[in-house]
């Protein structure tokens, strides 16, 4: 049975809440202070999520990571500022770990600027290999999940004022190729209508969102697929590029973000 989630005592540091401030960087621009600012990353204990868990922190943001395995998240987490990262228990396919998570964060930081909806699960069954099980499972972790997390942020992310959204979704929610993986195409394809969703749901509160579309990462997800990993996206790559783009005004808003490693026909 799953233990009931609760925040580890091991990364419990009071810090109070500071209000969201610009910093300029040069030509006239002027980008978010992450002074202060939370981002809540989920599925952050390897791969991507990790990455993009690490990039924030380095950048000075406080970091709420969440993920089904408490250990492994202290562990990918090693050598980073206690003061500024909460460990959090949190299971995508487990209605309830969702808002134990967001209370928890509410609780340690005092406010929350920005969430990441990393967590995700592949089949590449093509279509008539496709199980409606396995459709379910990607549906409950891919949409469902970020659907939940979504709706339980935006209140604070319309208090924040610079709220943002960044959702991880794939070039597979843009187009299928061939007979590869259509029932996690149509998941992502939901993705992004989800991200459209929130967009226009938070705009006048200052909530932006973004959906991220990369195409293979190096990461131990794509190890099975038998391609050349030196040639996929770095995480680290990615994760800079959404440090960016969370750090941007609320007058330059990225919609969405196409990334590939190889040419594609469809962009």
């Amino acid at each position: 049975m799953l233990q009931h989630s609760r925040a580890d005592p091991r990364c419990q540091c009071t810090r109070p809440a500071t209000s969201f401030r610009t910093r300029h960087i040069g030509y006239g621009r002027i980008m978010l202070d992450s002074a202060g600012r939370t981002i809540m990353i989920s599925g952050a204990n390897r791969g991507l999520g990790n990455a993009i868990a690490r990039r924030l922190h380095n950048d000075g943001y406080n970091v709420s990571v969440g993920g089904r395995d408490l250990d492994a998240l202290h562990r990918s987490m090693d050598g980073c500022d206690d003061n500024r990262v909460l460990c959090h228990r949190y299971d995508a396919t487990q209605p309830g770990t969702d808002a134990e998570w967001v209370d928890a964060t509410i609780e340690r930081f005092g406010s929350l600027s920005g969430l990441v909806n990393n967590a995700g699960i592949i089949e590449t069954a093509d279509l008539e290999a496709l199980t409606e099980d396995a459709l379910d499972a990607m549906w409950s972790v891919n949409v469902k999940a970020p659907f939940r997390m979504i709706r339980l942020a935006l209140p604070h992310l319309r208090t924040d004022g610079s709220g943002r959204v960044v959702s991880i979704a794939s070039l597979s929610g843009l187009r299928v190729m061939g007979t590869f993986a259509p029932g996690y195409a149509m998941s992502k394809h939901a993705v992004l209508a989800l991200s459209e969703a929130t967009k226009q749901a938070g705009w006048d509160d200052g909530i932006r969102v973004t959906s991220v579309c990369p195409g293979f990462i190096a990461t131990d997800m794509t190890n099975d697929y038998g391609g050349d990993q030196a040639m996929m996206i770095d995480a680290a790559d990615l994760a800079e590029l959404i440090s960016t783009t969370i750090s941007l005004p609320n007058t330059a808003s990225v919609a969405q973000l196409n990334v590939a490693c190889r040419l594609e026909p469809h962009f």
